[in-house]
């Protein structure tokens, strides 16, 4: 992890960078399909969602058992990537959703630098990355 600083611009830079979006992209939607069928099946981003720790308790500052179960969540993320609703996700699906995912994070972060904490192989620190190289 490290910590940098983040604007708008950066990430919406790396997106219009066609060649390191569409590297990020194949490489993450890679990992995650560990069959290598071309495609993201519901267990597969299970699993990768686990391992992100996408929903802790603590991350909601709660000390209670959570009403609706992770597993409700992460359907319901498979559902917003799995545009065609087949039960699994294509690299264009994925590629798309995250596009907007990012863009959406860049609408709300604004141009003003936040500081945030990064994981090494995150979406954001490759902008990042991306955009220390150009300067």
């Amino acid at each position: 992890m490290s910590v940098e600083l983040v604007d708008s611009g950066t990430i919406i830079g790396f997106i219009e960078d066609q060649e390191a979006f569409d590297n990020w992209t194949n490489d993450r939607f890679g990992r995650m399909d560990t069959n290598h069928d071309g495609m993201v099946s519901y267990s597969e981003l299970m699993n990768e969602l686990q391992t992100l720790r996408v929903l802790e308790i603590t991350d909601f500052g709660l000390d209670e058992v959570l009403i609706i179960s992770p597993t409700h969540v992460y359907e319901s993320i498979l559902l917003q990537f799995d545009h065609d609703c087949n039960g699994s996700v294509d690299l264009e699906e994925f590629k798309e959703e995250m596009k907007g995912m990012m863009l959406a994070i860049a609408h709300n972060i604004g141009s003003l630098p936040v500081q945030m904490v990064l994981e090494h192989d995150s979406f954001l620190n490759k902008a990042v990355q991306r955009q220390q190289s150009l300067n």
